[in-house]
């Protein structure tokens, strides 16, 4: 079987958008085209065609069509039920990294596989990103934090260092996370949040300072969790 370096794109959002634009300024891997549930066959996204479902990969890995591909769903919950999918369909299937050129990694940082890192993020020494994460446009992760597997930082959100962000936990756009907090799995921290102080899992937490507002359950959406100061 010849190598390749053709990859697929699982998922054909908006967030999907963000991934091919990584990948193609990358350089690394070939898009042969997107996988989605929802749209129909053969459609076009930024020029790319829908190949089939989740259910077209084992053909494609065994072919030796694709090397395998990056999981471009934004709700953290939702991604991981397609990883779990994918690897049950397709076992050789490899999951890579997109990381924007403008991206600033320091030394010494562990990246996971299925990382996702958009335009503009730092992560700084000693830092650890667990598989399947992504941090979104100008996110910025404090020395020696975690974030672990299938969380995420939205837009301009900032942590101090030694920060923990449990398993599918997402802060939201522009929240402050300070040194040495730790915030449980399958939390939301809302927009604009300023977090003081440990949170707890499975809660929705905002305000400044943050305070958890209410419990939430892995496959809640995020809508609603966004509110601020004052609400």
């Amino acid at each position: 079987m010849s190598q390749t370096n053709d990859i697929v794109v699982i998922g054909a959002s908006g967030h999907a958008k963000v991934i091919i634009d990584i990948i193609e300024r990358e350089g690394a891997y070939r898009i042969a085209g997107l996988i989605d549930s929802y749209k129909q066959l053969h459609t076009k996204v930024m020029g790319y065609e829908i190949l089939g479902r989740e259910d077209s990969l084992p053909a494609l890995v065994t072919e030796g069509r694709i090397l395998g591909g990056i999981v471009a769903i934004g709700h953290n919950w939702m991604r991981s039920q397609m990883v779990q999918r994918i690897r049950e369909l397709a076992p050789g299937f490899v999951f890579v990294n997109a990381i924007h050129p403008s991206a600033q990694i320091a030394r010494d940082v562990e990246l996971g596989c299925g990382v996702a890192i958009m335009a503009g993020v730092s992560v700084n020494p000693g830092c650890r990103i667990g598989d399947f994460c992504f941090l979104n446009t100008n996110a910025s992760v404090g020395h020696d934090s975690v974030l672990e597997e299938f969380s995420c930082l939205q837009p301009n959100a900032a942590t101090g260092g030694n920060v923990r962000v449990g398993a599918f936990t997402a802060v939201s756009m522009g929240a402050t996370v300070i040194h040495g907090v730790t915030i449980g799995p399958h939390t939301v921290i809302g927009a604009g949040a300023t977090v003081l102080r440990d949170v707890p899992g499975l809660v929705v937490a905002y305000g400044t300072p943050c305070a958890v507002i209410r419990g939430r359950q892995p496959a809640d959406g995020y809508r609603g969790a966004a509110r601020t100061r004052g609400q």
